[in-house]
């Protein structure tokens, strides 16, 4: 009895052991064919679902619509509708950052490069531009009281680069992505990055979808809405392994509600972060590592439908390699790969050697080796990362138009509760102007910020004011123009606000009907 014991510890022992050092070895023909295949997928996956972004908000495309994709169409968007790139162009400045400064880049070099840079952004990127523009450094920068989209998808849909260059290692990604990502997100907007890019170097691993799903969720924190979103769909897919719009209907029952994001609460619109990556997730399981099936079924579920086809196209590129995406969706993607994506001096056939280069850097600092033909990987089991909450306490109560006073140089609401939002457009997009709305904030009678509002779109910021820390009660909000303009307004004013409590919308009526 005591041999059988001390061999099942021997066994045991070494098991253990195995698993805290394990290594892969990987040709670097192969390594570079995943890491190519992961840059097309996203390319080709952005494009295909460009047409539809946004355009199907709490409901899904329909079986009879045709989607569309042909040659030509990559290079047609590459060179004439440069603003459907954003993930990719989000990316590669990162990527670029990393190849000037080296893999110890400080995050200011990061948060500077995209903050000055000339393209659009919007949601929880241009609310983290703002934000460093104005003095706001990270990881204070995407932490949710300073940033309303702190749970948008913004970090999840560039956190790619994150994956390719960190192959099989998802807490060397993790760790790149606490840097980057908190800079424009926190909580389940953070999660979503991580998430994503966990899966994508565990497509190095293995190529079975269910196990990097799994292994990739691992990463998350499991008292977290973004990882029990994540579970129920996995959980869903078992229920209805057949029928992926019962699960988009699973998921909209119990997870379509935003508090966050200004744009979509009481909106069908939803750029949440964990919403999102459950339509990547839909699509990966039940695509089942078909690369026209994934990229249709993400698709259709709506909402972000460029960017998620864009993540699952990524990782089943990484998966299957460059050379093995079919050759109907690589139609037209040779004549793009030395086109620079617009705002950059990087174009695709750039990105695949430099990505490979960082990986090869990264697997040398992370403990494995570069050989003439191949590499040995140290492969990491997945940690998880810390715990962080987005909106904690808040619950919306109602969206509300706001008036203008004295000539549109004053707006004013009341409202009965605690935190609040005041949504408006500063920006003229026409033209590049460099004039500033100086305001003056007033909370209950008493100033409590000077907002700078440019109405360049660039600039821009994203909302005109917030406030999610006033006690419970009645509150004056009070946004004051110190510099009205003739040539510049501020348009589409409105309110939302919030409570310490959940709102039971259908009590309310019923109240409001007794009155």
């Amino acid at each position: 009895m005591r041999k059988f014991l001390l061999t099942l510890f021997l066994i045991s022992t070494i098991v253990n052991a195995f698993a805290q050092s394990s290594t892969i070895k990987i040709s670097k023909a192969v390594l570079q064919d995943k890491i190519k295949g992961g840059w097309a997928g996203q390319t080709i996956g952005v494009t295909f679902g460009g047409p539809y972004e946004f355009h199907f908000d709490g409901t899904f495309i329909g079986d009879y619509q045709k989607l569309m994709w042909h040659d030509g169409l990559i290079k047609d968007n590459m060179l004439n509708n440069a603003g459907l790139y954003d993930d990719l162009y989000m990316d590669l400045t990162f990527v670029d950052v990393f190849e000037k400064y080296g893999l110890d880049a400080p995050v200011d070099s990061f948060a500077n490069a995209f903050a000055h840079a000339g393209y659009m952004l919007w949601h929880a990127n241009q609310a983290g531009r703002y934000n460093i523009l104005h003095g706001i450094k990270a990881p204070m920068s995407g932490y949710w009281k300073n940033n309303p989209h702190a749970d948008c998808i913004d970090y999840q849909i560039e956190s790619d680069f994150s994956g390719l260059m960190s192959p099989a290692m998802p807490n060397t990604a993790a760790t790149i992505g606490d840097k980057i990502g908190h800079i424009m997100n926190y909580g389940d907007g953070w999660y979503g990055g991580v998430f994503v890019g966990a899966m994508y170097t565990q497509t190095f691993v293995s190529s079975d979808i269910n196990f990097i799903i799994n292994e990739a969720l691992k990463m998350i924190p499991q008292q977290s809405e973004f990882y029990q979103c994540i579970h129920d769909v996995i959980e869903w897919h078992k229920q209805y392994p057949d029928d992926w719009k019962q699960t988009w209907f699973a998921i909209q029952k119990k997870w379509a509600n935003d508090v966050g994001c200004p744009e979509g609460v009481f909106e069908p619109f939803d750029i949440d972060a964990k919403v999102n990556a459950a339509y990547v997730v839909t699509g990966l399981l039940y695509g089942n590592k078909d690369f026209t099936k994934t990229l249709e079924i993400t698709a259709r579920c709506g909402q972000d439908a460029d960017c998620n086809p864009s993540t699952v196209g990524g990782i089943l590129g990484a998966l299957l390699g460059y050379d093995k995406i079919p050759a109907y969706w690589k139609q037209g993607l040779k004549e793009s790969e030395d086109i620079d994506f617009k705002y950059t001096t990087m174009s695709l056939n750039d990105v695949y050697a430099i990505s490979f280069k960082h990986a090869l850097q990264i697997i040398q600092r992370n403990g494995g080796s570069v050989n003439d033909n191949d590499v040995i990987i140290k492969t990491q089991k997945p940690t998880t990362v810390k715990f962080e909450k987005s909106f904690d306490g808040l619950y919306p109560v109602a969206k509300i138009p706001v008036q203008w006073n004295d000539e549109k140089n004053n707006i004013s609401f009341n409202y009965e509760g605690t935190g609040f939002v005041l949504r408006g457009e500063s920006a003229d997009w026409e033209s590049n102007t460099d004039f500033v709305f100086h305001t003056e904030l007033y909370v209950d009678g008493k100033l409590i910020e000077k907002p700078e509002l440019p109405a360049n779109y660039t600039t821009r910021r994203y909302e005109l004011c917030w406030n999610y820390d006033l006690p419970k009660g009645n509150h004056t909000v009070q946004l004051k123009i110190l510099n009205a303009s003739d040539k510049y307004s501020i348009n589409n004013v409105e309110a939302i606000y919030y409570t310490n409590k959940p709102v039971d919308g259908m009590k309310e009526n019923e109240a409001d009907a007794k009155k």
